[in-house]
């Protein structure tokens, strides 16, 4: 059987989330997917990014990393998505992005396909769980199958997020604990998509 197709789509203006995508990556691929690590275009205005280096530094740190487009959704057998935080919701630039994704909900492309979601935040109860939840909105109008991580593995009672990996930046960078939940919550996503396509094929 071929492997998993997993795109890895996110927004990150510092890094945080960037930092729990690659771990997310790692993880999928340990699993034996093949992996997209793809970024969503930045919106906000060159003066906005100039007036906090941290967000400058990290635009031009990943100028590499290829920016998502539909083919990346169509191509995938699963899908996670990371997002800061934002008022509770996601974050505008990953939004604008789902919002392109209407010719693909139309013709049915996106339904069937395993999603799962992937935050941070400021502080402690910044909004994470509602961000996750609002994800979630999306993937039940495009029939997706949502892939939690649940508390499945003993990380889970460390990271204590059961919606999907995520990490406070008030806290520092993210630690191992956090890095860790986002590469388990990778492979539990890859290891059902597996078996969703095995399913099938049989």
């Amino acid at each position: 059987m071929a492997p998993v197709h997993v795109a890895i789509i996110y927004y990150s203006a510092t890094g945080t989330v960037h930092a729990l995508a690659q771990a997310a990556a790692e993880g999928a691929e340990k699993a034996g997917a093949r992996v997209r690590l793809r970024k969503v275009a930045e919106l906000a205005p060159p003066e906005a990014i100039s007036a906090k280096p941290a967000w400058a530094q990290h635009l031009q740190d990943t100028a590499d990393v290829a920016e998502a487009g539909l083919d990346d959704l169509d191509w995938a057998d699963a899908v996670l998505f990371g997002t800061p935080a934002r008022f509770g919701n996601p974050a505008s630039p990953l939004r604008a992005f789902i919002e392109t994704t209407s010719g693909l909900w139309g013709h049915g492309k996106l339904a069937d396909k395993v999603y799962s979601a992937f935050t941070a935040s400021n502080t402690v109860h910044g909004g994470q769980e509602s961000t996750l939840l609002a994800l979630g909105n999306t993937f039940y109008h495009w029939g997706g199958i949502i892939v939690p991580p649940g508390y499945t593995d003993p990380i889970q009672f460390q990271s204590g997020n059961p919606y999907g990996a995520s990490h406070v930046d008030g806290d520092g960078p993210p630690n191992d604990v956090s890095l860790e939940a986002a590469r388990y919550q990778a492979r539990r996503v890859v290891d059902t998509a597996a078996s969703l396509k095995a399913g099938r094929a049989a």
